[in-house]
């Protein structure tokens, strides 16, 4: 009798033991995805920031105007620029300025 009761418990304790393996597997499998997506995305947001401030900074945009532009581009005072909106079919023109300073 007492063999039977060992026999059950030790299959008892394999049982158990592969069901506990196969689920911290599983959740390994989910973890290791999980961190690979991370790691990709974070080489994206690298190379999308260092794309940024490259392509923003206004050295590089003078040197793009004066590469690829030449003269087409004119610098235009910030005052006298206007912003057009339209609603309900009316044109309403404002100082940008204005806006500018209203919004902060």
């Amino acid at each position: 009798m007492k063999k039977i009761i060992l026999v059950i418990s030790i299959f008892v304790l394999i049982l158990i033991t592969s069901l506990i393996k196969n689920s911290t597997k599983k959740i390994e499998d989910k973890l290791f995805v999980v961190n690979e997506n991370i790691r990709l995305l974070k080489s994206e947001l690298g190379d999308v920031l260092l794309e940024y401030n490259y392509l923003s900074s206004p050295e590089k945009l003078l040197q793009y105007q004066s590469n690829y532009f030449e003269n087409d581009l004119v610098q235009r005072n910030i005052i006298k620029m206007k912003k057009i909106t339209i609603n309900n079919n009316d044109i309403i023109i404002t100082d940008l300025t204005k806006n500018q300073k209203n919004n902060e």
